[in-house]
């Protein structure tokens, strides 16, 4: 069996945590490394927190890099009021025995993808898009070495999260999403749109707890603590596991739908920042370039996600 390659770079999180823990558990998939990034918490909480992922899983062989601690022009937005002061609130988890490698984030993103058979190593991205847009802008010869780009970010239909136009994500670091989906990189993105429609219930909350593993009972306390928020602000019986999508699509591509679009990004004006302005409807010639997805087998999902957790 081939495995696809992948880095995720990410600000976890307690989203970014099970999507981390999926990709893991999933024999189809090889991760080459965490790369973390400033974003629902600052990043000595970003890279503590991956680095604990790592442990709960009983993997810490996966390198952790440190990367960008702040967007590239406006200072850094943060979510504790979503996710809690270390960004993983829920369980209590001690203090990581993975290591902090040495590398930085963005120059482990270069190496790699100048080192690997160029069309081989898929990006994840589940947070700000910084270190990824650093990369490019330092190396462009690195661009069309990339084999695919899965991100969690933006919204189009479900508007904004942060603002009422922008997604938490995008809006960190708009002027990196703006690289990014300027790059001509393959491209799929899992907005709001999707992970919305992907929310957690009582009896998937019950399906992690009853596996009876110190991951299962963490992802359900995770999942616990970071659905009061949503459930409160939008009123629906649970709230969005969003980042997982990233990994699920990898994994079974067939639970999701979506159109080929082009998606710019708002970079200017002070009432829309970070929005990602999508031609759904197709109504400009503007040329598409991402893959745009707007609906998942919510069940299938979740089904996924316990079948590959419970192997943790």
């Amino acid at each position: 069996m081939t495995q696809r390659k992948i880095i995720i770079d990410t600000d976890p999180g307690q989203d970014d945590a099970v999507a981390i823990l999926l990709a893991l558990a999933a024999p189809d998939l090889e991760v080459l490394g965490l790369t973390a990034v400033a974003g629902n918490v600052p990043l000595e909480l970003t890279q503590t927190n991956a680095r604990k992922v790592c442990d709960l899983a009983g993997r810490p062989d996966i390198p952790v890099f440190a990367g960008c601690d702040r967007p590239l022009a406006h200072p850094l937005v943060t979510a504790e009021h979503v996710h809690g002061k270390t960004g993983l609130d829920g369980p209590d988890l001690p203090a990581p025995i993975t290591p902090l490698q040495d590398a930085h984030a963005v120059d482990f993103l270069i190496e790699t993808l100048r080192t690997e058979p160029p069309g081989t190593v898929t990006l994840c991205p589940i947070g700000p898009l910084t270190n990824i847009a650093t990369a490019f802008r330092r190396a462009p010869d690195i661009v069309d070495r990339v084999q695919e780009i899965v991100l969690m970010g933006g919204a189009y239909f479900e508007v904004g999260n942060i603002t009422p136009a922008a997604e938490f994500n995008i809006y960190v670091d708009p002027e990196a999403a703006e690289i990014v989906f300027n790059a001509g990189v393959p491209l799929v993105v899992m907005p709001l749109d999707v992970t919305h429609k992907a929310l957690t219930t009582p009896a998937h909350i019950a399906g992690f707890r009853q596996m009876g593993t110190p991951v299962g009972a963490a992802v359900a306390a995770w999942t616990v603590f970071f659905e009061r928020f949503d459930k409160e602000k939008y009123g629906q019986e649970g709230a969005p596991l969003h980042d997982p999508c990233t990994i699920a699509w990898l994994l079974a591509p067939e639970l999701f739908s979506g159109r080929h679009i082009n998606v710019e990004i708002e970079v200017h004006s002070p009432l829309t920042r970070g929005m990602t302005v999508a031609d759904w409807w197709r109504v400009t010639d503007r040329p598409a370039n991402a893959h745009f997805v707007g609906n998942v087998d919510a069940d299938g999902y979740f089904a996924l996600l316990t079948r590959h957790i419970a192997t943790l």
